[in-house]
């Protein structure tokens, strides 16, 4: 008998990337490239799925959209929106209002999840402190109910799954915090995007959390940190976009957690995922992207992925 060829032994993982390897972090910034061009690096980095990254950086209306992607043989797998549901009822017509616009372009691109991302504590380009960093008991729970209430409706009325994202410098963040999120809230409603990078800045081993919590992760996002950056982060407490800058989100596999066992624990879920790379690189010169994105690609094809 035969094994398996490394070509598929992660046949059930389906690979991509999104604006945020690009150094895409808002939908308008002068220090960003033309969607134009991550659309056409992307498709030539070898990648067929792709995120939407901040609404409106990519085109909104679904018609050009679609010819745009298709026509470099791109599809898309998730949109992704930022919440801050631990503030209670107050925020939730807000909320919605962001959530759905996102939500019925990424239904009409032939998505099927949502990414949800905590809102930051401090704020991702200055620093400053906008809230304390822990919740009380009453937050807890306005954050474990609203964000139920959110993949139900998300569910209903656009037939997507949503997958939250523990964040650096949010209130889902280490592995405490996550465990005590999943814990709170219903696995048929919410489930987990598990970014490798974030997790371990926070201190999280990700094969750790697959293997406990495998019914809960629904979607990945590969990323590494360099230990070396992230210990004078740590000891300085320096801000996650300061941190970024400094370069703490590197080129795999030169950081941790190393992406192979992740893969493999992930493949023995038996679930299809999405594992979509990004390399948090904002601010970065525009011609830096492309050949990071081709050596990635290049690197995850022969773990098998």
């Amino acid at each position: 008998m035969t094994s398996p060829s490394p070509q598929s032994s992660l046949s059930r993982i389906r690979i991509g990337s999104a604006p945020d390897s690009w150094g895409v972090w808002f939908p308008d910034d002068p220090q960003q490239v033309p969607w134009q061009r991550f659309l056409d690096e992307v498709a030539a980095s070898g990648y067929e799925w792709i995120e939407l990254g901040p609404y409106g950086y990519l085109p909104t209306d679904p018609a050009v959209l679609a010819e745009e992607t298709s026509k470099r043989g791109l599809k898309v797998s998730a949109g992704t929106v930022f919440t801050g549901l631990h503030h209670g009822p107050d925020v939730w017509e807000s909320t919605w209002a962001h959530v759905s616009g996102i939500a019925a372009l990424t239904q009409a691109m032939g998505g099927s999840h949502l990414v949800v991302l905590p809102s930051f504590w401090r704020d991702d380009k200055t620093g400053r402190v906008l809230e304390p960093n822990t919740l009380t008991v009453e937050q807890w729970r306005y954050l474990t109910q609203l964000t139920e209430r959110l993949g139900r409706q998300v569910r209903e009325r656009y037939g997507l799954r949503i997958v939250v994202h523990p964040h650096a410098d949010t209130h889902i963040d280490s592995e405490e915090n996550v465990t005590r999120f999943l814990d709170g809230t219903e696995p048929s409603v919410v489930s987990l995007c598990l970014d490798t990078g974030h997790y371990a800045y926070c201190g999280g081993d990700s094969v750790k959390l697959i293997e406990t919590y495998g019914e809960r992760i629904g979607y990945l996002h590969l990323k590494q940190v360099d230990p070396e950056i992230l210990a004078e982060v740590r000891a300085n407490e320096i801000p996650f976009g300061p941190a970024v800058a400094k370069g703490v989100m590197c080129e795999p596999p030169a950081g941790v957690p190393a992406l192979e066992p992740v893969l493999a624990a992930a493949q023995k879920l038996d679930v299809d995922l999405f594992a979509i790379v990004e390399q948090d690189m904002y601010p970065c010169e525009p011609d830096r992207p492309l050949p990071i994105a081709r050596r990635t690609r290049a690197f995850l094809r022969s773990c098998g992925a």
